[in-house]
């Protein structure tokens, strides 16, 4: 019997007559997830931790909004087997709003504006229960896929950036906020450093690099159990055989002996009656609903490609649980919440069926929290420090590029210029900046296919036609199947229209054909690589018609635009 690797990895066949189910139902496969949950909670204990400091707090604060995450979502349900819990994409934002609304902490003190901050996160939670009520989560599909990945990539640059002073085992405080000051502040944290911390550091680094190497991962035991784990393991003993606690309590997390206690609640009062904070406080809920937004959906469609199952998320449905778990995390003092990829390949991987893993990972969580804090307190800030530089590098990865220039050279150019802005300002405006330059790209793209043509069209009916709805027809074949056909340009701006009719269809119970027509002239990447997934994923649809279009590279989902000539 064939099986799909993802699913050989989890035990099951992919045929399987019934796919595991969320709520009541998902309880008979607890086996599974309650193996699952502990794995994934070895995890999330350091990565939670790592990016709470990262964020700009204390390390418990990461771990609440793991403990949340696991209470909500698999009672809201949206995915079914993505594990939430704070994000290491929402670190630099958390971090640049807190100092905006009055200073940001570190991993032993909380920073002046963290309780705006919680504010905020309770703001943003509400706008996001407000869009997923609205059905609008489709919207996030907007964003071309060069722009998140650039986005992803600065955000990647940041971590690694902010980390340093972690991995360096620099115990003093810096006043550093923007990229190039972080940079200038490296020497100092170098020179400060203590070594003992930095040999755990570049050891534990090492040794998820080698765990996640092509090499280790021939053995089974690599191929399935996640670098950090290893990493953790050298590095818990190797702080106690350096006396690194002896030395000095600070090279180690702290967990307060009583967790509750003393935990930040929202500042609502102070951010409503303060006007010069308001729109820094706009901006951060601005920013975090759109990470918050783009990224979750963007894992989320990845977990649902290894998912043994091969289930489809509901992004609405999604979208509501994160809103729920945000408000409801910034009430007790925690950070956002996000479905996580690592945690979720981790949870896929130790045989997870469904959203019951995550709460187990949230029981585990608490477990280690309250009744056994003294194993919590043994993480070594440097040994953290390495985990989010290895984050960090995995985000920004040379290969990322790599794969971008076989799509085509006009995605490493959003890429590139959405990095670089992000980097020089903020997430919000770079990625906005990254979809202008996407959108004047296969503006000039769809242009000069008209010109070719010689079909006479302003600057304002191309615009117009990259926004408008790609299917000019439907029409419904004998055997009760309907054909889409789509005669107009198919990119990230217009290609959710697109999308959501053929999953009306499917729910409909009819077959699905999309052609597309010679006359649409331009299909981008984003949208390439969404009729590749509906066509592979969906039973039902097949996609016709790209043929007729001439490719811009050799990358399966390259832009295809104008008409392929014959020979």
């Amino acid at each position: 019997m064939n099986m799909d690797p993802a699913a050989k990895a989890a035990g099951v066949p992919l045929h399987a007559k019934e796919a595991p189910q969320n709520g009541l139902k998902g309880l008979k496969h607890w086996r599974h997830d309650l193996l699952a949950g502990f794995v994934v909670s070895l995890v999330s204990l350091p990565l939670s931790s790592g990016i709470a400091i990262a964020s700009g707090a204390p390390p418990i604060y990461g771990i609440i909004s793991s403990i949340i995450a696991g209470l909500v979502f698999p009672f809201i349900g949206g995915s079914f087997v993505t594990i939430s819990g704070p994000a290491a994409g929402l670190a630099p934002a958390l971090m640049a709003t807190m100092i905006a609304l009055g200073g940001a902490g570190d991993a032993d003190h909380v920073g002046a504006g963290y309780p705006m901050l919680l504010a905020v996160i309770f703001i943003a939670g509400l706008g996001q229960v407000v869009m997923a009520k609205l059905n609008l989560a489709r919207f996030a599909a907007v964003f071309p896929a060069a722009a998140v990945e650039g986005m992803l990539g600065a955000i990647g640059v940041l971590i690694l950036v902010k980390a340093l002073p972690l991995f360096f085992g620099f115990l003093g405080t810096t006043h550093a906020h923007g990229f190039l000051e972080y940079l200038a502040e490296v020497p100092h944290w170098w020179a400060e450093g203590d070594r003992s911390a930095l040999v755990i550091g570049v050891v534990t680094l090492a040794i998820m690099l080698g765990a996640n190497s092509a090499l280790a991962k021939r053995w089974s035991l690599f191929a399935k159990v996640p670098p950090h784990l290893f990493g953790v393991a050298f590095a818990v003993p190797a702080a106690m055989l350096m006396g690194l606690k002896e030395r000095d309590a600070r090279f180690l997390i702290t967990v307060p002996d009583n967790p509750l206690s003393g935990l930040s609640l929202p500042d609502f009062g102070g951010l409503f009656t303060s006007p010069e904070l308001w729109w820094a406080a706009a901006v951060g809920v601005m920013t975090l609903m759109l990470i918050d937004g783009v990224e979750s959906l963007a894992t989320a469609q990845a977990i649902d490609r290894i998912d043994p199952f091969k289930r489809q998320s509901i992004p609405d449905r999604l979208l509501l649980s994160m809103g729920l778990s945000n408000m409801l995390s910034s009430l007790v003092g925690g950070l956002t919440v996000i479905p996580g990829g690592v945690k979720s390949k981790t949870n896929i991987e130790a045989g997870g069926r469904t959203l019951w893993a995550n709460f187990v990972n949230a029981m585990f969580l608490l477990v280690f929290l309250f009744l056994a804090p003294g194993l919590v307190a043994m993480l070594p800030k440097a040994a953290l420090g390495a985990i989010l530089v290895y984050t960090g590098w995995k985000m920004m990865h040379p290969s990322i590029v790599r794969g971008l220039a076989t799509v085509g050279k006009e995605q490493v150019l959003v890429y590139l210029v959405t990095i670089t802005v992000t980097l020089l300002t903020d997430l919000l405006i770079g990625v906005f900046v990254g979809t202008l330059v996407k959108l004047l790209v296969v503006a000039w793209m769809r242009r000069q296919g008209l010109l070719t043509a010689k079909t006479p069209a302003g600057p304002v009916q191309v615009l117009k036609e990259l926004f408008a709805d790609p299917v000019s027809s439907v029409e419904e074949l004998e055997d009760g199947a309907h054909v889409l056909h789509v005669a107009h340009p198919v990119v990230s701006f217009n290609a959710f229209r697109l999308f959501e009719r053929v999953s009306q269809e499917r729910a409909a119970g009819h077959q699905v054909h999309i052609v597309i027509e010679p006359s649409s002239g331009l299909v981008d990447h984003t949208a390439m690589e969404g009729l590749h997934r509906v066509e592979h994923e969906l039973e039902g649809v097949s996609v016709d018609g790209l043929q007729g279009l001439q490719p811009r590279g050799k990358h399966p989902a390259s832009v295809r635009s104008g008409v392929k000539l014959a020979g």
